[in-house]
């Protein structure tokens, strides 16, 4: 399977395992990560959330074939049904970062409540690039976390950018040896089994009430320009471009 679940000792696991993709995401993953999430935020045997990818990669975001096979009309395609359900967990859910994380492989990280990063990962939002805008409420987080600027280069450029830079931005807690991410992510999770579930959760509510409906509206309004935009002939160009292994072309747009 794409997508691996386990419950072990209260913890919760949603590995991404594509490696031969480079842990692409498709349509049918996406919809198997939201459905792992909301048993995982109804079984009260599950104290927090353990979301990993494969030794060496996360992520590489999504799969561009399948994407413009089955691109996502509205709000209720399968990756917006995952961005629902991360958000909707009341657990704490923590993230093993290892290799690349793309697009969507970086957005997520800013839903989750603790994020471990391997120190020779590299992370990329390329969606200006793929002719889109930032997703999943990227335009309101990643200004909030790392300033304006630090934002605007990372998003409108889409240049990778380091585990220490993603430090630096207030993306992640920790830098660690590649060998020590998983562990440490586990260790962590392992953590709230032995707490009061009801005080971490109403805890992690707190945190986030001042923001949850700026999130919310975020997520729709970038939803519905990404939508929009993936009909446009920047959008077809870009996409086209990168399946043909050739530089895309966007001289005559305006």
């Amino acid at each position: 399977m794409s997508i691996s679940t386990s419950l072990q000792d209260g913890v919760a696991t949603v590995a991404i395992n594509r490696p031969d993709k480079k842990n692409a995401l498709t349509a049918d993953m996406y919809q198997a990560m939201a459905d792992a999430l909301n048993r995982a935020q109804a079984d009260p045997a599950v104290r927090s959330v353990l979301l990993a990818g494969q030794p060496g990669m996360f992520t590489a975001g999504n799969d561009l074939e399948d994407f413009v096979q089955r691109p996502p009309k509205d709000m209720d395609a399968p990756v917006f049904r995952f961005m629902q359900a991360l958000v909707a967990v009341d657990k704490p859910v923590i993230a093993a970062v290892e290799g690349v994380a793309v697009g969507i492989g970086v957005t997520m990280l800013l839903h989750c409540d603790l994020v471990y990063i391997a120190d020779n990962a590299k992370l990329v939002l390329p969606f200006v690039s793929l002719g889109v805008v930032a997703e999943f409420a990227s335009s309101f987080l990643l200004p909030l976390n790392a300033g304006y600027v630090k934002a605007a280069e990372k998003l409108l450029l889409g240049e990778p950018f380091t585990a220490q830079e993603a430090l630096e931005m207030r993306i992640v807690n920790a830098v660690l040896p590649a060998a020590e991410v998983l562990p440490r992510a586990r260790a962590s999770a392992e953590k709230f089994v032995r707490l009061p579930p009801g005080a971490v959760r109403d805890t992690k509510r707190l945190l986030r009430r001042s923001h949850a409906t700026q999130v919310a509206a975020a997520i729709r309004d970038e939803g519905e320009l990404f939508c929009a935009r993936l009909g446009s002939g920047e959008a077809q160009e870009a996409m086209t471009a990168f399946l043909e292994k050739r530089k895309p072309d966007f001289s005559r747009f305006q």
